[in-house]
């Protein structure tokens, strides 16, 4: 029998999960330009649908059921077999549900890296086909007893299944695009950065559970996770201001959100791994390559809109390679490197090249084939009208304007650069 207290505590975990999609929709839709607000905030609402019914109907098979080492069977497809009976401490039903919440927010992350250009059918199509043959494996690799899980990889809540598989795929569908229609031209503002700031905030509160839940007990590894999730990206955020104010002078509220994100993001495989002081020194180091990974994407010709690449991609390889050098057996998981067990870390990076090779070419090929049904890149010039009314008919803020002529699509040169880097509200 399911145990109650557990349950309710993974009931609560994964409403908390969940949010953090909305919550991602505020921090994305705050960075970008007024006209593509909505457009930018539904890519997130929108994986809620299309990937919580993907998730049901056979990714959840394709990632837990059978014992493969590549891939799950079938056994689960549309939830067969899938009740109230017991799944460890809890009902099946209610992992599925937790785990979809997972395959959800880590499809809506790859939005970051194409909005304000990419088409919003194609898109949807993309999340779909990403969750099943990108997501789901690699979920059965790590969690579903496939072959990393065998080799002894440790990622306790997904900094390599979410958070660098989220990553690379936005690095390549950012490639696949190519850049905005002004990128390079005009600095592209954030229209409001209070929507940031309540995004991010949101997700410190959802990952609370996102770290947390995946212990799928009230137990004591929750108790370290959470607490692992309060101070890690406390002491990243610290030291994302320091490296501001060095640099700049000045503490900029963006960059502030983007530090606790980073954070928040790096002890992830780590939460339920490691000692407290250990979380706060690895949410310190994991500042520095994010940082200047945002700095040195921003002078290159690659437009990942909203450093996905950067900040999830890049903190979440930082923080599984620091939990191969800091985990403790002593805290669940097995001795890392600094507990005299070197062999951990190589099999953190076993694991890390295996995912953003798989990532990145099947990622590849799904762009690619959707590309050859319909364009996924919206036309310059509805680009130049903004991608709420073209694809929503709405605007975020009307201002009592009316009707927004839509213009017929036109082909246009697609122009490189990188925009100015640019911290404040506004429309480009």
């Amino acid at each position: 029998m399911p145990n109650p207290a557990h349950t309710a505590w993974m009931l609560v975990a994964c409403a908390m999960v969940l949010l953090m999609t909305p919550a991602l929709a505020f921090f994305y839709g705050g960075l970008v330009r007024a006209k593509n607000a909505l457009n930018t905030m539904m890519m997130s609402f929108a994986a809620m649908g299309v990937v919580a019914i993907v998730w049901a109907v056979a990714g959840y098979s394709l990632a837990f059921a059978g014992e493969g080492r590549w891939i799950g069977d079938l056994a689960f497809v549309g939830l067969r077999g899938v009740g109230l009976e017991a799944h460890g401490e809890i009902p099946h039903l209610l992992f599925m549900a937790y785990q979809g919440t997972f395959a959800i927010i880590t499809a809506a992350l790859i939005s970051g890296a194409v909005v304000e250009r990419m088409r919003f059918g194609p898109y949807l199509a993309f999340i779909g086909a990403w969750t099943l043959f990108v997501y789901a494996p690699i979920c059965h690799w790590v969690w579903g007893g496939g072959w990393l899980a065998g080799l002894g990889a440790l990622d306790f809540a997904g900094g390599t299944v979410v958070h660098v598989n989220a990553g690379v795929a936005a690095l390549v569908a950012a490639m696949v695009l190519g850049p905005r229609k002004d990128y390079g031209r005009q600095a592209l503002l954030p229209h409001n950065v209070p929507f940031v700031l309540l995004g991010a905030a949101l997700l410190w509160f959802g990952w609370l559970g996102f770290n947390g839940g995946s212990a799928l007990a009230a137990d004591g590894a929750a108790v370290l996770a959470f607490v692992n999730t309060l101070l890690a990206p406390a002491a990243t955020l610290v030291v994302w201001m320091v490296l501001d104010l060095r640099r700049t002078g000045q503490v900029t509220a963006v960059g502030a959100a983007t530090g606790i994100v980073v954070g928040l993001v790096a002890i992830t495989p780590a939460a339920g791994f490691v000692g407290p002081m250990a979380a706060i020194a690895l949410g310190a180091v994991a500042a520095l390559p994010s940082y200047f990974a945002i700095l040195f994407m921003a002078r290159t010709r690659l437009d990942d809109s909203l450093d996905v690449a950067a900040a999830h991609g890049v903190g979440g390889l930082v923080g599984a390679l620091l939990t191969g050098v800091l985990a403790r057996a002593a805290w669940g998981g097995a001795d890392g490197l600094l507990a005299g067990n070197p062999r951990q870390l190589l099999v953190q990076a076993i694991g890390l090249a295996a995912v953003l090779a798989y990532s990145g070419g099947v990622s590849l090929g799904l762009l690619w084939l959707i590309d050859r049904v319909v364009p996924l890149r919206a036309e310059a010039r509805r680009q130049g009208v903004g991608l709420d009314v073209v694809e929503h008919g709405e605007e975020a803020y009307s201002h009592g304007e009316g009707a927004v002529l839509i213009l017929p699509e036109t082909p246009s040169p697609v122009p490189t650069g990188r925009p100015v880097v640019a911290h404040a509200g506004g429309e480009a």
